[in-house]
């Protein structure tokens, strides 16, 4: 049975898969932590879930749904747990890998849709051409998921090799031909699992390469939607459900908690009865900025018209916005908490770490709030951007 042939799970089979992902997300975020990576049944689950399959085209099998609806997904999951849902949001790499020659995209959805994907491009090593495509050695970081992952994208260099427009060459290959290195030692997002992977003189044949942000091989409005504004999105989406989850918590403890010196319940107390306001205040307006920056761009797209270099450039601005919004959530939410939010297995710091960790991805750094402001008044932006 190919991936067309395949039968699609019934929507309320879905929405359940959802329920139990989400259920497991919060049960498990601590043993996600202490082992440095998402477990293989949650995987399982996202896939039952229609999380890989839903930006794969529809002529592979796929779901292809429009970018807000898949960041909604990945915003749901990331109240759940931060780490579940940075690993989720890895299922928008369809979009990317549709810069892969037709041919490739059928052999890798063959089997089906829900294939797991993950990759670290930096830093790009050098590959060789030889017989049969391009032989790959070397060592990259950050590689989120890859445990969990079937396939496996590298960022190279070739020598001689065609021009990229300042863009990363990614080669793609079975996950079984990469050595996964266990160096996941961090602050926050510690279930992510994003270890060094290693290649030794793996050939990939160069039909399995492509240019990341390159031109799809398909054309319809979700291929069309530019691949690296998204791929900063549905990271920064992650922030924006880590800071509901952790203002929700946060109503819930102030009502119910008695200082121990005497003090009014954090409820009671005018302070946090301002901050909690402004935090819902900001958080819902970087959402609402966020989400209508993509539906106003996908429905230029579905109309058959280009995108402008300024939406593009406020695609990314959104998500930097979202970033640090979330961010700054959480950290004033475990200022409000007092003593409680010190402890490592709470959850008050817990969620504040896993936040403060996304505005420091290279997308969403202090770096692209000056990059948006150079587009917007009309100058040069650096190669990549938006």
């Amino acid at each position: 049975m190919d991936a067309k042939e395949q039968v699609k799970p019934e929507p309320s089979d879905r929405t359940a898969a959802l329920e139990t992902l989400l259920s497991a997300a919060r049960a498990r975020r601590d043993e996600f932590n202490a082992n440095q990576q998402i477990s293989a049944d949650v995987v399982e689950m996202m896939k039952a879930a229609g999380v890989y399959r839903a930006m794969v085209a529809k002529r592979f099998g796929g779901d292809e749904k429009s970018p807000a609806e898949f960041l909604r997904l990945i915003e749901t999951i990331s109240q759940a747990d931060g780490s579940t849902g940075w690993v989720a949001s890895f299922g928008f790499s369809a979009v990317y890998l549709s810069a892969l020659p037709i041919e490739t995209l059928e052999a890798m959805y063959a089997n089906g849709p829900d294939v797991v994907f993950a990759g670290g491009i930096f830093p790009p090593q050098k590959a060789v051409p030889v017989e049969g495509g391009l032989e790959v050695s070397g060592r990259w970081s950050w590689g989120s998921g890859c445990t969990g992952a079937e396939v496996i994208g590298v960022g190279i260099k070739v020598e001689g090799g065609g021009p990229t427009g300042g863009l990363p060459l990614i080669a793609v290959t079975p996950a079984k031909n990469v050595q996964i290195v266990p160096n996941w030692d961090v602050i926050g997002m510690r279930g992510t699992g994003s270890h060094d992977m290693v290649l030794d003189k793996v050939v990939v044949p160069e039909a399995w390469t492509f240019v990341r942000g390159g031109k799809s091989s398909l054309d319809t409005p979700l291929y069309r939607y530019p691949s690296m504004p998204l791929a900063a999105q549905v990271l920064a989406v992650v922030g924006l459900g880590i800071a509901r989850s952790a203002l929700d918590q946060m109503t819930a403890l102030a009502g119910g908690r008695t200082s121990i010196t005497g003090q009014p319940t954090l409820a009671d107390r005018p302070y946090v009865q301002t901050d909690i306001a402004k935090a819902e205040a900001a958080l819902r307006s970087a959402r609402a900025f966020f989400y209508e920056i993509t539906e106003e761009a996908y429905a230029t797209l579905v109309a058959g018209d280009e995108l402008s270099i300024e939406t593009r450039a406020l695609l990314r601005l959104a998500s930097t916005n979202a970033a640090r919004v979330g961010a700054d959530i959480t950290l004033d939410i475990y200022r409000m908490a007092g003593t409680t939010g010190v402890f490592a297995n709470h959850w008050i710091a817990q969620l504040m770490q896993d936040a403060q960790v996304i505005p420091q991805h290279a997308f969403l750094a202090d770096t692209t709030w000056q990059n948006a402001g150079k587009v917007l008044l009309g100058l040069e932006s650096p190669p990549g951007y938006p």
